[in-house]
């Protein structure tokens, strides 16, 4: 049998129509999580820059809105709502690089190990936090999707120790967190931010647990998926969480 080659599956017609519709919960749901599939398993070890670049700037493409429609009502720990948070910090940090830049500064005082696992330049200014992010989504071009999750929850985990740094210091947010104007001020949103790290490391753990049970199960393929089952390991879906007040909300 011939082995036909991945080819990346961006956001398609049946993707945007059921953000259009959005009548049937049922619907929505399945098309968050059919369209992350193809998106993570079409890019899945690409050696093209620009099916990675691409893959990158989704949110760019489509709008942050089409994103957070697909995507932000998913379980948190589903494929869907972990790319949703990541294209989320993503935004938010290209919005605000000077601001992102700060917060990390200060986290990573209280953090390092975090640090390290976010992978920031160092010293990490506002070019270094924008280009680690893209960094960061570029691993799920290269099909490695748990340590893209657990790089940007160590990301998230910094700039949150900087965040509530500050703000137990009495100095004011940094422009563009939003959490000035948010109940519960800097601290609270401190706290928003420590979820969303929670929910990608709880999916980055997902996905190992599916690829090991994959791995043992019947019917392996020659990339050890097993036949059948989500290739790229997709989290599976969980209990319907409410979506997280991530770093793009504040």
């Amino acid at each position: 049998m011939v082995d036909h080659p991945r080819r990346p599956a961006f956001l398609g017609p049946a993707a945007i129509d059921a953000v259009r519709g959005g009548g049937d919960p049922a619907l929505r749901e399945e098309a968050a999580q059919t369209t992350a599939r193809l998106i993570v398993d079409g890019a899945r070890g690409s050696d093209d820059e620009q099916v990675a670049a691409r893959l990158v700037g989704l949110a760019d493409e489509h709008g942050l809105e089409v994103l957070s429609s697909l995507w932000s009502d998913a379980p948190a720990d589903s494929l869907a709502g972990a790319l949703w948070r990541l294209f989320a910090l993503r935004q938010w940090v290209h919005t605000d690089p000077v601001g992102a830049a700060r917060e990390f500064e200060e986290g990573r005082r209280s953090a390092p190990v975090m640090e390290v696992v976010a992978g920031v330049g160092d010293p990490p200014g506002p070019d270094e936090v924008r280009s680690s992010v893209d960094a960061v989504l570029r691993g799920l071009a290269r099909g490695d999707v748990p340590t893209t999750f657990e790089r940007a929850a160590a990301f998230a985990r910094v700039v949150a120790a900087g965040r509530a740094a500050r703000a137990a210091q009495g100095l004011p947010p940094v422009s563009g967190s939003g959490s000035a104007d948010r109940p519960g001020g800097p601290t609270e949103s401190a706290v928003r931010l420590v979820r969303t790290a929670e929910q990608l490391e709880s999916a980055a753990r997902q996905v190992r647990l599916e690829r090991f049970e994959n791995a043992s199960g019947p019917g392996q393929d020659d990339d050890g998926d097993a036949g059948g089952g989500p290739s790229g390991g997709a989290p599976r879906t969980g209990p319907p969480h409410g979506a997280t007040d991530g770093p793009a909300r504040g």
